[in-house]
């Protein structure tokens, strides 16, 4: 993950300042495209598996988006099964499998 602008913006309507953070996940896509091809989707052995990578940025949108508090293991897990789960972004899912 790489920041590749960070801008402030002011919301003239609102009256509010905006912080806004654009990112390259480039090499973080490669990284899970390399994973599947060098291990297999099932390989990572019978216990555990490898559901998928989120890039560090989005865990923190994702928690804000649904409420949860970063501190509440627990719900921030539920939060990132559900958006695995979704079909929304697939592409960082490594298992395909239930979960």
């Amino acid at each position: 993950m790489a920041k590749i602008k960070d801008e402030l913006l002011y919301d003239n309507q609102y009256d509010r300042v905006i912080h806004k953070q654009t990112f390259d996940d480039t090499a973080e896509m490669d990284r899970i495209d390399q994973i599947k091809k060098t291990h297999g989707v099932n390989e990572f052995g019978s216990d555990y598996k490898l559901v998928g990578s989120i890039p560090a940025h989005l865990i923190p949108l994702w928690c804000k988006e649904a409420g949860v508090d970063m501190s509440d293991t627990h719900a921030v897990s539920e939060v990132m099964k559900k958006k695995l789960m979704s079909g929304e972004f697939d592409k960082l899912r490594i298992w395909k499998g239930k979960y």
